[in-house]
């Protein structure tokens, strides 16, 4: 089985990739969340539901229910978009350079479904203990509170 870890101290969840057609992704999902999380997309800012959401749980993918940030590791950047200083472990993610728009970033995508999240930035001044900057499209998470996890 391929698989990797995910998850807190003291536990092992082992996730298969999630690989579906494109045919699949847009029966899965609305248009809105198809747009962010299959094409790249990227939602208003200030729009998202979880923008200003101070509720204590986990951030799981909206595609395929990987978990990808904890609430612990989400602080107030005034970017628009949900941001966190750290995945719940670096395998939960992967990186990508993004040279679309005249700029040179780095893409966020889901590790588990390679669905696109959002993009990272460093070296920015935030007082966190990273430096950076997590800037995710809410459209491409969902929030498992902690009372439910």
């Amino acid at each position: 089985m391929s698989g990797r870890s995910i998850g807190g101290v003291g536990r092992l969840v082992v996730m298969d990739k999630v690989v579906k057609d494109e045919r699949e992704w847009r029966q899965l999902l609305s248009p809105e969340e198809y747009h962010v999380l299959r094409e790249a997309g990227t939602e208003p800012p200030f729009s998202g539901e979880y923008v200003d959401t101070k509720t204590v749980g986990v951030y799981t993918c909206r595609a395929c229910g990987a978990e990808l940030f904890r609430s612990e590791t989400k602080f107030e950047s005034h970017c628009g978009w949900p941001s966190f200083y750290a995945p719940t472990s670096s395998d939960a993610v992967t990186l990508l350079e993004d040279r679309s728009h005249g700029m040179i970033r780095t893409e966020v995508r889901c590790a588990r479904c390679d669905s696109h999240l959002g993009h990272v930035f460093h070296g920015e001044g935030f007082p966190t203990p990273t430096d950076d900057r997590y800037c995710i499209n809410s459209i491409a998470l969902r929030l498992v509170p902690a009372e439910e996890s």
